[in-house]
C-alpha cells in the first residue's frame, strides 16, 4: 500500500489480562484516543496479541476502515513482529504500524497512581499516533549469509556450540589461552554425581581438536570485528607461541630444559611451571607453548628440541575470517575477596578461595590431591566453608545476585575432603542453601546425613589467625540467635561468579550490550535468552549469567541452534533503520565521517557528497544530529517523525491548565 494523504489510524488498546486494565482506565483511554487527529476507530480487547485480536485488526484493514495501526499494549520487544506480520499478510507495509508501550511505561511503574498511569498512557498513545501518521513505506534489505561460524571462547559452552554447528558448517573456535577447556578443566569432580571432571571434558576436547570442520585457534584473540550482519569480517590475532604446533610432538624436553620457575596460573599460582609449558596433562592441543612475557630467550629449549619445532623469532600472526554468525561463550571471572579485609584473604595463608581449594583437591593439582595447609604443609583437621562471598552482598565491589553454584560446590568440596579424611571436622556457614537443580537437594541431604558435615546458618564477622596458623572464626548463628567462635585449620571462601574484566571491551567489539552486573545482555530474558540485540550474534554460558555446567551446556546448544537457523535461511533481512544522505543538501563538510562508530560513511570525491553504506549503518542517528546542513535522515526516525511526537505532547503547555510555562 502506498503512503496516502488519507491517513486513517486504527487504535487498538490491549488489557494485557489485567496487567494494564487494573491500573489504566481503558474506557477513558479509548475515549481520549477517539478524539485525536487521524484516528478513524478505537477498539479494546483483553488480549490483542491473541488470534482473535489479530483477526480484529486484519478485518479492519481489509474493510478499508484503517490504513495505519497503533496497538497500545506491552513492550515492542514482545509483540512488534506479531503485529507487523498482520500488516504484511494483509497487503499493508509493516512500517505503517506503531506500538505504544503502556504496560512497562505506564501501568507497571504507576500501580499506586492510577490517574498518573492514565496520563502517561495518553502521552504514549498520542505520540504513537502522531508518528504513524508520518511513517513511510519501507522495505527490508536482503543479503546473503556466509555459511561459516565463529565461536569465541573454548570452555565447555564454546566446545558444545562449536561441535553442534560443525555438523553442518565450518566453525572457527577462538580461545585466548593455549588450551580449550575453560574453568571446567580446573575442576576435580562435578556435582551432584561426583563424576571426574576430566573424564567428562577430555573426550569433548579431543573431539573438538580432531573435528575436520573446526578450525581451532588457541592462544588467539579477536582483535577487530566488522559488524556486517551475516557477513562479519573478523580479524584474529594468533599470539606467537614460539613453537610450531604442526611439528611439536609434546615430548616436554623444552620444559625440562627451561631454567625459569614461574607461578602456574592454571593452578591459581599455587604451583609452578617453566616458561615453556603445557597448561595441564590433558590439554588440547597437546603441544607446548613458550610464555613470551617471561621467556629470557636463553635458547636452551631450542637446543633441547630434537624435531626443531622452536623458533624464538616467531611473531604474532593476523588471521582474517569471514563468518555468517558469531557465538560468544567467553566465560566468567572469579570474584577476588581480598577487598573484604575482615575475612583475611591474602593476609592469612590458610584462607583460600574455592577454586584454589579445588586445585588442591585435584589429582593433577599442585599437591596431587593431598590436602595440605599452605602455612606448614600439614594436613588440616578442620575446615570451614563460608558461602556468598562477593554475591548476595550489597556492599561496594560485591554483587547483588546469587551465583547459583556456590552452595553446591562447597558441599562437593566438603564431601571430597571428608572422603579423604573421615575423622576431620567440616563446617559450612551459609545464609540459606540453594540446591535448585536435578538431584541437588538429595546431594545436600546426603552431605549432612552421611558425611557429618556441620551446616551453620550464620555469617562470619571476623577471622583471626593464631600463632600456629590456625584460624578463629567469629560470627552469629541466626537460627539460635547466638554468637559463635569456632577454630578451624583452613577457611575456604565460596566466591562469586562475575563478569570478565574485559566484558565491556568485548561487548563493544561485537555490538553486544551489558546488563547492570557487567554480563552480556540477552535480547529478551524469556523469549530470546541466547540472542543478543545484534542480529547474528548469540551468547551462551556464564558470560550471560552465573549457571552450572548442565545449564551452560544447554544454553550453548540453544545458541548453536539459533545460529544454525540464522545461517540456514541463506539470507538475512536487515531492518531499514539506516541513515540516508540527501545529496542535494549535502555541503561536503565531512562532519559525519568522524562521528560514525561503524565506519559506514565514505565520501564521494567526484560528487562532493557523503555516502552511507546501508549494510554497515546501525541507525544510531549520530550523523543525523551532527550534520549542519540537515542533509541526513534516518529511516523510520526522521526529524519529521520525531518532531511530530514531541509536538503532540505540547510541552509548552502546563498539563491541565493550558497556559504557557
Amino acid at each position: 500500500m502506498s503512503n496516502s494523504d488519507d491517513v486513517k489510524v486504527g487504535v487498538y488498546v490491549c488489557h494485557c489480562g489485567k496487567n494494564i486494565s487494573d491500573v489504566v482506565d481503558i474506557d477513558a483511554l479509548c475515549e481520549y484516543a477517539s478524539q485525536l487527529t487521524n484516528v478513524s476507530l478505537v477498539k479494546e480487547y483483553k488480549f490483542m496479541c491473541s488470534t482473535a485480536g489479530q483477526e480484529m485488526i486484519a478485518d479492519d484493514l481489509n474493510s478499508g476502515k484503517v490504513n495505519r495501526v497503533v496497538v497500545a499494549a506491552c513492550s515492542p520487544l514482545m509483540h512488534e513482529d506479531t503485529y507487523r506480520t498482520v500488516m504484511k499478510k494483509n497487503g499493508f507495509n509493516e512500517f505503517f504500524f506503531e506500538q505504544a508501550n503502556i504496560r512497562e511505561h505506564a501501568s507497571w511503574v504507576n500501580m499506586h497512581d492510577h490517574p498518573g498511569a492514565l496520563d502517561i498512557a495518553k502521552d504514549h498513545l498520542k505520540m504513537a499516533i502522531a508518528k504513524v501518521s508520518h511513517n513511510k513505506p519501507l522495505e527490508r534489505q536482503k543479503f546473503p549469509v556466509v555459511q561459516e561460524a565463529l565461536v569465541v571462547g573454548g570452555g565447555i559452552s564454546g566446545m558444545f556450540a562449536a561441535l553442534d554447528l560443525a555438523n553442518k558448517y565450518k566453525v572457527h573456535l577462538v580461545e585466548r589461552s593455549p588450551t580449550i577447556g575453560g574453568h571446567m578443566a580446573q575442576l576435580d569432580k562435578t556435582f551432584p554425581t561426583m563424576d571426574c571432571s576430566a573424564c567428562i571434558i577430555t573426550p569433548k576436547m579431543v573431539e573438538v581438536g580432531r573435528h575436520p570442520n573446526i578450525n581451532l585457534l588457541t592462544y588467539s584473540e579477536v582483535e577487530d570485528v566488522d559488524l556486517n550482519v551475516g557477513n562479519f569480517k573478523v580479524t584474529v590475532r594468533r599470539k606467537a607461541s614460539k613453537i610450531d604446533g604442526n611439528i611439536c610432538t609434546g615430548c616436554g624436553a623444552c620444559a625440562q630444559a627451561c631454567p625459569l620457575t614461574i607461578p602456574n596460573e592454571f593452578d591459581l599460582n599455587l604451583g609452578h611451571r617453566a616458561a615453556a609449558y603445557i597448561p595441564f596433562p590433558q590439554a588440547v592441543p597437546e603441544q607446548y607453548t613458550i610464555d613470551s612475557q617471561n621467556c629470557i630467550e636463553c635458547g636452551l629449549c631450542v637446543q633441547a628440541c630434537e624435531v626443531g619445532a622452536i623458533d624464538l623469532s616467531r611473531k604474532d600472526e593476523l588471521i582474517d575470517l569471514t563468518v555468517g554468525s558469531i557465538i560468544l561463550t567467553t566465560g566468567n571471572d572469579i570474584f577476588d575477596p581480598s577487598g573484604i579485609a575482615r575475612l583475611g584473604y591474602k593476609k592469612y595463608k590458610n584462607v583460600l578461595t574455592a577454586i584454589e581449594f579445588e586445585r588442591i583437591l585435584s589429582s593433577t593439582g599442585p599437591t596431587l590431591g593431598k590436602v595440605i595447609k599452605p602455612s606448614d604443609h600439614r594436613t588440616p583437621k578442620s575446615v570451614g566453608f563460608l558461602q556468598c562471598v562477593g554475591s548476595r552482598d550489597f556492599h561496594e565491589g560485591c554483587h547483588k545476585y546469587c551465583s547459583r553454584v556456590c552452595c553446591m560446590y562447597a558441599m562437593k568440596q566438603a564431601r571430597q575432603y571428608k572422603e579423604k579424611y573421615p575423622d576431620s571436622q567440616v563446617y559450612i556457614f551459609y545464609m540459606d542453601i540453594r540446591a535448585f537443580g536435578k538431584g541437588y537437594e538429595e546431594f545436600y541431604e546426603i552431605a549432612a546425613r552421611e558425611y557429618g558435615i556441620n551446616f551453620v546458618r550464620g555469617r562470619i564477622g571476623s577471622v583471626f589467625e593464631k600463632v600456629d596458623g590456625s584460624l578463629i572464626l567469629e560470627g552469629s548463628e541466626t537460627l539460635l540467635g547466638e554468637k559463635f567462635e569456632i577454630d578451624v585449620d583452613m577457611l575456604i571462601l565460596s566466591t562469586a561468579i562475575e563478569a570478565r574484566k574485559d566484558a565491556g571491551d568485548v561487548g563493544r567489539k561485537f555490538g553486544v550490550q551489558l546488563t547492570d552486573d557487567g554480563m552480556f545482555m540477552e535480547a529478551h530474558p524469556k523469549l530470546f535468552p541466547v540472542d543478543s540485540l545484534s542480529q547474528g550474534v548469540f551468547i551462551g554460558g556464564t558470560c550471560q549469567a552465573p549457571r552450572d555446567i548442565p545449564d551452560a551446556v544447554a544454553q550453548a546448544k540453544a545458541a548453536a541452534s539459533s545460529a544454525d537457523n540464522f545461517m540456514a535461511a541463506g539470507e538475512v533481512e536487515i531492518e531499514p533503520y539506516y541513515a540516508e544522505v540527501r545529496s542535494e543538501l549535502c555541503s561536503g563538510c565531512r562532519s559525519c565521517l568522524s562521528v560514525c562508530s561503524f565506519d559506514a560513511i565514505s565520501f564521494d570525491e567526484e560528487k562532493n557528497v557523503s555516502v552511507i553504506d546501508t549494510l554497515r549503518c546501525k541507525g544510531c542517528g549520530v550523523c543525523m544530529i551532527t550534520c549542519p546542513s540537515s542533509a541526513i535522515d534516518q529511516n523510520h526516525f526522521t526529524k519529521t517523525q520525531v518532531l511530530s511526537e514531541l509536538e503532540s505532547l505540547k510541552p509548552w503547555e502546563v498539563r491541565g491548565e493550558g497556559g504557557a510555562n
